[in-house]
């Protein structure tokens, strides 16, 4: 069998922003890391090329997916699709948070709007759509034939049967994760790393 060979490569990086923030916070315990946006694409870029071991590529830009709550996060909204999604090579899709109704008591099964201990408000949100988001743009991509390696920088299993399609259909998919967190989805993908040992040269 003989080894497949790249000339200048394209690489695409898909990052769920929300469960990347943090696994980044846990990674060096702060409750907000300031990551530096503008260059982490790129960063990515070139430590998958290391795994790929690939020494000339072409960036392709980075997918990036998020989502919001209207009443208490329209700031960060704002930052998101008005600062973020401006920044060279990143596309930000952010999504609206559904609300879920407050849950019923399982013996009279009346709802339970405020909590019996505490009087809080029992509505919770939901993040509706980001895992979609980035299954239907990595297959859609590679069906487009826009990329040869895809960066997934995320540890959400879910994730895992669109990896293992793309497998099926030569696209080769290298997991950006935060030591073992994420685990199964390395398993699945062509190739991992762990951005953990390196996480100061991407902070702020």
């Amino acid at each position: 069998m003989t080894e497949t060979v790249y000339i200048h490569p394209r690489i695409k990086v898909f990052m769920d922003f929300w469960n990347f923030q943090l696994l980044a916070n846990e990674s060096v315990r702060q409750d907000k890391t300031k990551i530096n946006w503008k260059d982490i694409g790129e960063w990515l870029t070139q430590e998958a090329a290391i795994i790929a071991k690939i020494r000339q590529y072409n960036y392709e830009g980075m997918n990036i997916y998020t989502s919001f709550n209207p009443k208490k996060e329209s700031s960060y909204a704002d930052w998101a699709n008005n600062w973020l999604n401006r920044q060279s090579g990143i596309q930000v899709y952010c999504a609206e948070r559904k609300f879920k109704r407050p849950p019923d008591c399982p013996e009279c099964h009346d709802t339970i709007n405020t909590c019996p201990k505490c009087g809080a408000h029992m509505e919770r949100s939901e993040e509706k759509g980001v895992d979609t988001l980035i299954v239907t743009d990595m297959i859609s991509l590679a069906w487009e034939n826009s990329y040869d390696f895809a960066v997934l920088a995320s540890s959400d299993r879910d994730l895992i049967p669109a990896v293992k399609y793309l497998s099926g259909k030569g696209k080769k998919v290298i997991h950006a994760g935060f030591r073992s967190f994420g685990s199964d989805l390395s398993k699945n993908c062509w190739g991992a790393f762990d951005i953990s040992p390196k996480i100061r040269e991407i902070i702020r």
